[in-house]
């Protein structure tokens, strides 16, 4: 099979071999907790259009990923934790696949197309938000779909009318699951960056197409904001609130951003390089295509650094532009690797893949000593893990020093993919806490004993998602509601201790049992208050003075 002919088929099986195996070995994380909460009750309660997290209103995010969850639950089973990831999978590889479309489009080159995509594929962020279920990976999917079809519209006479049509589709796509995230983030600098370099010609002949682009747009974007604020009068201060956080929530200063290139993991320093503008543009085989991804990376970074709630994952969207960027870098070693002298060209190139071949081979015993206290049960996967790296660290080293810089490139997509297919499940390795005990173990011994299990006063949602249903709470503000019930369960976290003794002082207490979810033990700097809860049984029938 020639590669040259098969990029595309290439392409989408490096992206299922990165996105889809071991999709369930990591522990559900708090913002997929929120996600997979909605979704239950979307499926249990018909809460689709009214959307809610343990019975109370979630509006401070649109539904759409959390209906595609909903969907993937409802035919794969809602207890199905690959299920639930398996739409933000689907979503990355779509991402992929048209960032490669792109690319060809923009250069007619199938191998640059096929390297920045395999770049995006393997970059850090990238790989994290494909295997996390929640909405970040969701909105610049479809809005880099969106991107594809407004470039057609732009560069192209025929089908000016379909691609606006589906441009603004895909836009508001992009709108019903993160607001204008993407909008600000990925589409704003890609439409300055597209016309400071390649102009808006022809503008007359496109700007009908573009009023539906628009049309169509704002309405798929604004419905469903419409329809909460029209049928609950809550939805008005959850947005309030949702868009203070913007100005006043995790605010960080304007260069917070400014390390960017770092989220792109192994391609750290071939990105930076990238970004070496009066170095790298009259290296590239496309000196025009390569500045306009430079600006668009560099225009997404500076806007994102002007809003003062600043997240290391918000720069996802940084990085589909920086790798159409890295592209044109990897290309030019493709090509020139072999003839360059200059040792400031070749050390960083040596440095990078060297250090991922180093860490390879030395993985067998570091990781060992690493993680020796949980290999039991875990020897297969830790000699699986071993092997690969190692061999394709050797690999690595062999085809460096002999400047076969495309091999040493497939090899490390290789080193990626076996990490994910080895190394994921000796995440359990990791997970050495004696005391963990899940809240579905307090669901079945909730219903063994049919009792009602309430939660005081904190929702925490990897806990009330593990528990299986919604579970009241008991302290809004300063009021605590009493339970009809005779005989009931309320988990009480550890800085509620007190107000829960104050509140049921006059009632019959007895601490049962401590349910931890930490993956590590109380002795460890990680082990977090908010994921353990211990649980009480009150009895209402042991009243004092009764």
């Amino acid at each position: 099979m020639k590669i040259d002919k098969n990029y595309l088929l290439l392409l989408l099986l490096s992206c299922a071999a990165i996105f889809f195996v071991n999709l369930d070995s990591l522990p559900v994380n708090i913002m997929e907790a929120r996600n997979f909460i909605t979704a239950r009750e979307m499926l249990h309660d018909g809460n689709w259009l009214l959307t809610t997290i343990n019975g109370e209103p979630r509006y401070q995010k649109p539904p759409l990923p959390t209906w595609l969850t909903a969907f993937s639950a409802a035919i794969f089973g809602i207890k199905t934790v690959w299920a639930l990831r398996l739409p933000a999978a689907i979503m990355t590889l779509v991402l992929v696949l048209f960032s490669y479309k792109f690319a060809k489009k923009l250069t007619s080159e199938k191998l640059y197309a096929f390297i920045s995509s395999l770049v995006m594929a393997t970059s850090f962020y990238i790989v994290a938000s494909a295997r996390d279920g929640q909405w970040d990976i969701y909105t610049h999917g479809f809005m880099v779909v969106c991107i594809y079809l407004l470039y057609l519209l732009f560069t192209e006479e025929s089908h000016k009318y379909r691609n606006a049509l589906l441009a603004g589709l895909f836009f508001g796509f992009s709108f019903l699951s993160k607001g204008p995230v993407s909008f600000y983030g990925l589409l704003l600098p890609f439409l300055i960056a597209f016309g400071i370099v390649y102009k808006y010609r022809s503008f007359k002949a496109r700007w009908l197409p573009l009023l539906a682009f628009l049309i169509v747009a704002t309405i798929v974007s604004t419905w469903w904001h419409w329809y909460t604020l029209k049928f609950d009068p809550a939805a008005a201060e959850i947005t309030k609130n949702e868009t203070t956080n913007w100005i006043s929530y995790e605010t960080k200063p304007f260069y917070y951003y400014w390390s960017f290139f770092t989220q792109s993991g192994v391609w750290t320093i071939p990105a930076f390089i990238a970004l070496l503008y009066p170095y790298l543009k009259n290296r590239v085989f496309n000196k025009k295509a390569y500045f306009f991804t430079f600006l668009w990376t560099m225009l997404s970074v500076i806007l994102l650094s002007l809003i003062p709630e600043k997240k290391s994952r918000y720069l996802l969207p940084v990085l589909i532009p920086m790798a159409l960027n890295t592209g044109f870098y990897i290309e030019y070693l493709f090509r020139r690797f072999k003839e360059l002298k200059d040792k400031k060209e070749t050390i960083p190139v040596y440095f990078n893949f060297g250090l991922i071949a180093f860490i390879g081979i030395v993985f067998p015993i570091g990781g060992y000593f690493f993680l020796k206290d949980g290999l039991s049960g875990n020897w297969v996967w830790f000699v699986l893990l071993s092997v690969a790296l190692l061999s394709i660290g050797i690999f690595m080293f062999r085809n460096l020093f002999r400047r076969k810089i495309s091999t040493v490139f497939y090899l490390t997509i290789a080193f990626i993919v076996m990490v994910i297919w080895f190394g994921l499940p000796l995440s359990a390795a990791i997970t050495n806490n004696p005391e963990y005990k899940p809240f579905s173990e307090l669901h079945a011994f909730a219903k063994e004993k049919h009792l009602k299990i309430y939660e005081f006063s904190d929702m925490t949602p990897e806990l009330i998602w593990d528990y299986g249903e919604k579970m009241e709470i008991l302290k809004a503000v300063e009021k605590v509601t009493i339970p009809e019930e005779e005989k009931f369960g309320v988990m009480v976290s550890e800085n509620n201790h007190e107000n829960f003794a104050e509140a049921f002082s006059n009632f019959k207490r007895e601490r049962m049992a401590r349910y931890d979810m930490n993956p590590k033990g109380p002795d460890s700097r990680t082990h977090k208050d908010r994921l353990y809860r211990d649980l009480y049984i009150v009895s209402i029938s042991n009243l004092t003075g009764l």
